[in-house]
């Protein structure tokens, strides 16, 4: 099996992802996952949250398959990754009550990994076209209206230095449709304040510019000082004692001065949905899916909404987006010469 090789420099903002404990032990099968995943993150320059879940599932899988056959972890090889293994680990993720988009992840995974070893030359076939993806639900995405996005973006209470950082989170989420996990891996260089322009790592590793309107950079730029003090204290804080230090210069911290996680994001953002409106599932994403709504509502072209969005496929771009039934009615009045008359 060659060794994968890295194509690009690695991330200033990514460390080394830790090795599952499951793939420690020696094993064929096992070796050839580990030599899949490095072959993510070097080759394929995957980011480290897609390396974590590819790696994730395919313990799963194996997991599954030494339960299933009554073999030894140790003993597994890549033979014992089949169609019907692969069906039967489809099948135990439906009793365990997973959604078909969950099932549909875990089997691309499994794909991804199949095609790697018959392209390695480990196996001669690719059992995984056998095996059919479960039918992802379509649904609805959650957004907002510019009522309530204002609303959100404007509860924070700005008389607090972690008010004020919350309202320049709000703020540059509706104002860029940034992903949590982009927003997190700001630094504090990615926000040009003065073209009003934020530099983002999407997926893939791919950069993309996003503009942001003056009260965004306003938000950050009172923000900004607030960090330059929370910071200096938490260093203060940290004297004498270990401390995880950042590598670069995260934008958003938190009380400790180290950089924020999206779960914090999560948490920050559901406090605030509490307090403006009665809605449930109002997640971050929310926030995305209504800046690339509202915007298409006024005329954005939609191939524009997809650079914005960082998207490699217009139909992503299309099923992010919602556009509501008197939108529609009054671009077909404007447009139809009938409906005019």
């Amino acid at each position: 099996m060659r060794r994968a090789v890295a194509t690009t420099r690695p991330s200033r903002r990514r460390g080394p992802v830790e090795p599952d404990p499951v793939l420690e032990a020696a094993s064929p099968l096992r070796d050839a996952i580990r030599a899949f995943i490095d072959y993510l993150a070097l080759n394929r320059n995957a980011s480290e949250h897609t390396v974590r879940n590819y790696e994730s599932d395919l313990v799963q899988f194996l997991y599954f398959v030494g339960a299933a056959t009554g073999t030894p972890r140790h003993a597994l090889t890549p033979a014992h990754v089949t169609a019907d293994a692969i069906r039967g680990f489809l099948g135990e993720l439906h009793a365990r009550g997973n959604t078909r988009s969950s099932a549909a992840r875990r089997i691309s995974s499994l794909r991804s990994f199949a095609r790697y070893l018959r392209r390695e030359g480990v196996r001669d076939d690719d059992p995984s076209a056998l095996v059919g993806t479960p039918r992802r639900e379509h649904r609805v995405p959650q957004v907002l209206s510019v009522n309530e996005a204002t609303a959100l973006v404007e509860a924070p209470d700005l008389g607090t230095p972690l008010g004020r950082r919350d309202r320049a989170i709000l703020e540059v989420f509706y104002a860029s449709g940034l992903r949590v996990a982009e927003l997190v891996a700001l630094d504090v260089d990615d926000v040009q304040l003065s073209t009003r322009m934020v530099r983002v790592m999407g997926k893939g590793r791919k950069e993309r510019l996003v503009p942001c309107h003056a009260r965004a950079a306003d938000a950050v730029r009172a923000w900004l000082r607030d960090r330059l003090v929370l910071v200096a204290q938490a260093g203060a804080a940290a004297a004498g004692r270990t401390r995880r230090a950042d590598r670069d210069d995260p934008l958003f911290v938190s009380y400790r001065g180290t950089r924020l996680t999206p779960r914090s994001v999560h948490r920050l953002v559901a406090r605030y949905v509490t307090l403006c409106t009665t809605r449930f599932g109002v997640s971050p994403h929310a926030l995305r899916h209504s800046f690339a709504t509202h915007l298409l509502e006024r005329g954005a072209d939609l191939r524009a909404i997809q650079e914005l969005l960082g998207h490699v496929e217009l139909t992503t771009t299309q099923r992010y987006t919602q556009v509501n039934v008197q939108h529609l009615l009054d671009v077909y009045r404007a447009a139809h010469p009938k409906a005019r008359a």
